[in-house]
């Protein structure tokens, strides 16, 4: 009687161990997914910045020359300020795009390494 209790307690602690780590592996997979979701919409945002910080260095460009051509110098010295604060932010929001770039890359290998640990310990 002892002995059949021991192995149906230390086979439910086995079982239990396997549901709990089976349960970690989908909570894990689930939050890499969401990871991965939340940085491709961080890249479209970034995406659209940049794009937008172009059109405005396009803009201020134009600015200039047709300041330039009329010889206004105060508004030729305004618009180089623009242009350069405009281009700092394109700086940025690359950097940015970069960075969201590198931590989807991250988060897509952790998501491929937690789907295939899954699927190992399904297959034993």
């Amino acid at each position: 009687m002892k002995t059949a209790t021991i192995v149906a307690v230390g086979g439910m602690l086995v079982a239990l161990s396997f549901g709990g780590a089976w349960a970690q592996d989908a909570k894990d997979i689930k939050k890499d997914a969401q990871d991965v979701r939340q940085d491709r919409r961080e890249i479209r945002q970034d995406s659209r910045e940049i794009r937008q910080d172009k059109r405005e260095i396009r803009g201020d460009r134009k600015e200039l020359r047709d300041d330039i051509k009329a010889g206004n110098k105060d508004a030729i010295k305004k618009d180089r300020k623009e242009l350069a604060g405009d281009r700092k932010e394109l700086r940025e929001d690359r950097k940015d795009r970069r960075d969201d770039v590198r931590d989807l890359k991250k988060d897509r290998r952790d998501l491929k390494k937690d789907v295939r640990e899954k699927r190992q310990d399904a297959s034993k």
